[in-house]
């Protein structure tokens, strides 16, 4: 609460007082107390919970948003209509959807909400699975856990505030190459908010000195970089460890062949050479498990970053269980009273 009231609090500082001063520098001076706050305020939360979300919510997109806004750009450089509005475009991973595109069935969002708890309940047979399963079951966790959020964090500002909002994912699965899943299936948020932020400016500035391949590819590459260090910073927040770099290395990795990929397609479209669809999809999935095992989950795996997570599943459901008979008995005796008895 104390984490959640002083980010309401410097929200409504940017509100009233930097968003009165000229754009640019002098804004973005207004907003570093702000930002350094943000940096700070993940430190006060120990639980994986807690402080995974907020440290996503704040630190990453939360600055990259005020950055943006500072040059009159981004999404809260849209002239929110009021103070709850900014606040809620500010702080949660939300970005609102300007196209009538239409929503998702609810049925598969029900249904990744009940495959979710036995992904979890999958972890107390560990020892029984073969590591190829366990890969699966990290990746799927991952997944859904963070889509769970972000889909259980827009719901209320849908319903309260009547946003059209973008989905954040758009069925990573299926995805047939990796401009793919990065650019168009994988948690969009991140990408909205990179390409204003690095893929944009970096494009602008290396046209005019390598020309516009090799820009493309040098964005490419930025914006993975930068992707890469943000994501070692969360990590930081969560296992409170020096870096490693692996989770750096992973997204630079995925950087080169990203735009690698771009570069032969335009070879392989000009002599009309395609893999289908089905084929591209599975190498795309093995390329983010093998590299996902090697590069992306051993930082989090050795510090026990999964252990607590799935410690804080068990307390909550205990805590359930033992508040639920507690309830309704409460309730009973309550109906009981009412009616006389």
């Amino acid at each position: 609460m104390k984490v959640w009231l002083t980010t309401i609090s410097c929200l409504c500082y940017c509100y009233y007082i930097s968003s009165k001063i000229p754009k640019g520098l002098f804004r973005l001076l207004s907003l570093l107390p702000i930002l350094y706050l943000f940096l700070i305020l993940p430190f006060n939360l120990s639980s994986f919970h807690l402080g995974a979300p907020t440290t996503f919510f704040l630190v990453w997109l939360g600055t990259f948003k005020l950055i943006l806004f500072s040059f009159n750009h981004g999404p809260l450089a849209q002239s929110p209509p009021n103070i709850l509005h900014f606040i809620t475009l500010a702080s949660l991973p939300i970005s609102l959807n300007h196209k009538n595109s239409k929503p998702k069935p609810k049925c598969l969002f029900l249904l990744k909400l009940l495959l979710f708890p036995f992904i979890i309940n999958a972890y107390n047979y560990t020892q029984n699975l073969h590591p190829l399963f366990i890969l699966l079951l990290y990746c799927s966790h991952m997944y859904l856990g963070i889509e769970l959020v972000l889909a259980l964090t827009a719901i209320p500002v849908r319903t309260l505030l009547g946003f059209n909002l973008q989905p954040q994912f758009d069925e990573p699965y299926l995805s047939t190459s990796l401009q793919d899943f990065w650019g168009r299936r994988w948690n969009l948020m991140v990408t909205g908010i990179l390409r204003p932020s690095v893929f944009h400016p970096v494009y602008r500035i290396s046209t005019p000195f390598v020309g516009p391949s090799c820009a493309l590819s040098a964005a490419v590459l930025a914006t993975f970089l930068v992707s890469g260090l943000m994501h070692e910073l969360i990590y930081y927040y969560l296992t409170r460890a020096p870096p490693t770099w692996e989770v750096t290395c992973f997204f630079v990795l995925h950087g080169v062949c990203t735009a690698a990929e771009v570069a032969v397609k335009k070879v392989m479209l000009r002599r009309g050479w395609r893999l289908h669809g089905a084929v591209s999809a599975v190498l795309v999935l093995a390329f983010l498990a093998a590299t996902g095992r090697w590069l992306f989950f051993p930082q989090l795996l050795r510090n026990g970053v999964d252990e607590k997570a799935i410690e804080e599943y068990s307390t909550m459901v205990n805590f359930v269980k033992l508040k639920l008979p507690l309830h309704l008995l409460t309730s009973s005796l309550f109906l009981k009273n009412a009616s006389g008895e």
